[in-house]
């Protein structure tokens, strides 16, 4: 898809992978709405974008498990622009707790968040863009998602049915011109573990930072899988080996993660 004058709708816009989206997109010429809980940090990143953007950016606070918050920011993107051509679902938390023992109220505050948040938003997007004949909705995952990580079980299973939807929603929509794109990045070096919901990452596991990406980098390939139409886009790509070792060896790579869960 050609990213140039696309209106362009990302969540969680405020830090991380999605204030790194926003600059991606505004520098191959989109039309930006953003929206976070923070209205201070969006308006912090509108006002760096006018560097490359000088017309700004859509700024729109609010709580994604909301409804009306939803309809709001989605009714606002319409109006300003005309209608939405892409949806990054970015926004989402993470729990380090175990699934056998986490608060049942933690579990599905994380799936209003990370499953059912980004269901409803697709939805409110999906109605305008069958009426426009086409559109794209690009939904942020997780390597979680396709490799099951025993230290953060509840977070793989919301990621794992984000895929399942990506995958259902793109058979789904084929025939009104909607793709639908699934990335799954592997550990990115922002925020997300010091605002995770409870637990903490395995130490070991913590040490392998030093193997991660920017936020700026999986902006870049998420920017990428857009203009080539991409299915799935895993960042970086070498977090392909672990995706194609669980599906061949998966007794082998099971007893390895569970062994780092183990020291943890």
């Amino acid at each position: 898809m050609r990213i140039q004058d696309k209106v362009v709708l990302i969540t969680g816009a405020s830090q991380g992978i999605g204030a790194a989206c926003a600059g991606e997109f505004a520098r191959a010429g989109a039309k930006l709405s953003l929206t976070a809980r923070s209205e201070e940090r969006l308006q912090q990143v509108a006002e760096r974008l006018r560097r490359v953007a000088p017309a700004g950016a859509l700024v729109t606070a609010g709580d994604l498990t909301s409804d009306a918050d939803r309809r709001q920011i989605v009714e606002q993107t319409v109006e300003r622009f005309g209608g939405i051509d892409i949806l990054i679902n970015n926004a989402g938390a993470g729990l380090y707790l175990p699934s056998w023992n986490a608060p049942l109220e933690e579990v599905r505050w994380l799936m209003e968040l990370n499953f059912f948040a980004a269901l409803a938003l697709t939805q409110l997007a999906v109605a305008q863009m069958r009426a426009r004949r086409g559109g794209l909705i690009v939904n942020v995952g997780s390597v979680a998602g396709k490799v099951p990580l025993p230290w953060m079980t509840i977070y793989s299973a919301s990621k794992y049915g984000l895929g399942a939807l990506t995958e259902g929603m793109r058979m789904e929509l084929r025939r009104d011109g909607i793709h639908t794109m699934m990335v799954c990045p592997g550990y990115v070096k922002t925020a997300f573990h010091e605002n995770a919901r409870g637990g903490a990452i395995p130490e070991s596991v913590a040490h392998a930072r030093r193997f991660a990406i920017t936020a700026e980098q999986c902006a870049t390939a998420i920017r990428r899988g857009v203009e080539r139409d991409a299915r799935t886009v895993v960042t970086p790509r070498a977090a392909w080996f672990l995706v194609v070792a669980m599906r061949l060896f998966p007794g082998l790579v099971e007893a390895r993660l569970a062994a780092v869960n183990h020291t943890a």
